[in-house]
């Protein structure tokens, strides 16, 4: 019973991303955070955030005035900063990983099935129809360059700063691993900064000299703020990996930023010290 949980919430994700009707998503969605409730991963405060992202959807609407509209998006961005920081109450997010070194010289490794941070994506993905993905064969090879460059924008940096090292390896955990940074951290952030942050900023400024680059920047700049709690050399990197993956979108849409970020997260697990290398080591 316990799988079932993440397995519903990953096919509702992968559903919303998917070039099918949203309400399909939206009842797997639906499907996996009741069996969430009765299982006791959400308690009844939980019902706050649900209720203020559903006003948020309804202010956003076409066809109310521009005002509500503006609170509609303010409550919204105000809500997925609670729900990334884990501020919102009733949420219980299981602990699916660790902690456990996955090197010898790695500091241990944990990872929860978050039910709260993805919430956000997935409220963009079935309230706002422009930002839904579109799919075309380029978007492959654009995705892959993105994550070249956020590969060559970041690893040298980490290792020199010794963050990490050279270590390939493939642990038991790599399967679980994959399914959750791939739909529930990749494509949800993806999904925030740059489907709507970028995307936003572009559509606020078409017409704009540089409008889409200055939304790029602007994004990749709040990427990086958002890893304050790594430190100021985690916020440097994520704000070099942003431009990466906002050239990614910026060419190629949505999916080719997915496959950017998913593609340097892939690398720095299987080829490289994760999460970073233990202090003193």
């Amino acid at each position: 019973m316990q799988l079932l949980q993440p397995i519903l919430l990953f096919s509702a994700i992968a559903a919303l991303l998917a070039p099918i009707h949203r309400g399909a998503g939206f009842g797997l969605l639906i499907a996996s955070y009741g069996l969430a409730l009765v299982t006791g991963q959400l308690s009844s405060p939980s019902l706050i955030a649900l209720i203020l992202l559903i006003a948020a959807a309804y202010a956003v609407t076409d066809g109310h005035p521009r005002l509500a509209r503006y609170l509609g998006h303010g409550l919204f961005v105000a809500l997925t900063i609670a729900l990334s920081l884990h501020w919102m109450p009733g949420f219980n997010n299981w602990r699916i990983i660790g902690p456990e070194r996955l090197t010898p010289d790695a500091v241990p490794f944990t990872m929860y099935f978050n039910l709260d941070k993805p919430l956000s994506g997935a409220w963009l993905l079935l309230v706002l129809p422009w930002l839904r993905p579109r799919y075309a064969l380029r978007q492959l090879p654009i995705g892959l360059a993105g994550a070249a460059l956020a590969i060559m924008l970041t690893l040298p940096i980490a290792l020199a700063a010794g963050m990490t090292a050279w270590s390939p390896k493939w642990p038991a955990s790599s399967g679980l691993w994959l399914a959750n940074n791939l739909l529930i951290v990749t494509a949800m952030e993806e999904v925030v900064f740059r489907g709507y942050l970028q995307g936003g900023l572009s559509r606020c400024l078409q017409g704009r000299r540089h409008g889409d680059w200055i939304a790029l920047l602007l994004s990749s700049a709040v990427f990086g703020l958002a890893h304050f709690s790594g430190g100021s050399v985690w916020m440097l990197l994520a704000g070099l990996a942003g431009l990466a993956y906002g050239c990614a979108f910026r060419f190629g849409g949505l999916p080719a930023a997915i496959i950017a970020h998913f593609g340097l997260n892939a690398a720095h697990f299987f080829l490289f010290v994760y999460p970073m290398l233990q202090t003193g080591t």
